[in-house]
């Protein structure tokens, strides 16, 4: 398998949180998250985008880099609480691309 063929991060990501659905909870950071359910899922989203709005605004490329990726993940799992996936946010933003973002917030009423 080449670099180009292998799936990318994110990808790989996101099937691992799929995948940490059925898992152990006592074995799965992921698992036990998710077993906390959806709420609890959201509540770590937001403390984790909390904590990169912070480091966005001191600066640090390396520590907005870090609280990026915990973002990422977080978000993924609060899908994965509500049964969505990376896929589904991909085709909604598939469903976007070329569409002008003021258009598309009036047409939702924004």
């Amino acid at each position: 398998m080449t670099p180009s063929d292998r799936p990318r991060p994110l990808d790989r990501l996101a099937a691992t949180v799929t995948a940490r659905k059925s898992a152990d909870p006592e074995s799965s950071w992921t698992a036990k998250l998710l077993a906390k359910g959806p709420e609890k899922c959201a509540e770590k989203f937001g403390e984790e985008a909390i904590e990169a709005i912070i480091e966005a605004t001191r600066g640090d490329r390396e520590r907005l880099t870090s609280e990026a990726a915990d973002v990422i993940y977080h978000l993924l799992v609060m899908l994965a609480a509500r049964d969505l996936t990376l896929a589904d946010v991909e085709a909604e933003l598939e469903r976007r691309e070329g569409v002008s973002g003021l258009a598309e917030k009036a047409a939702r009423g924004e």
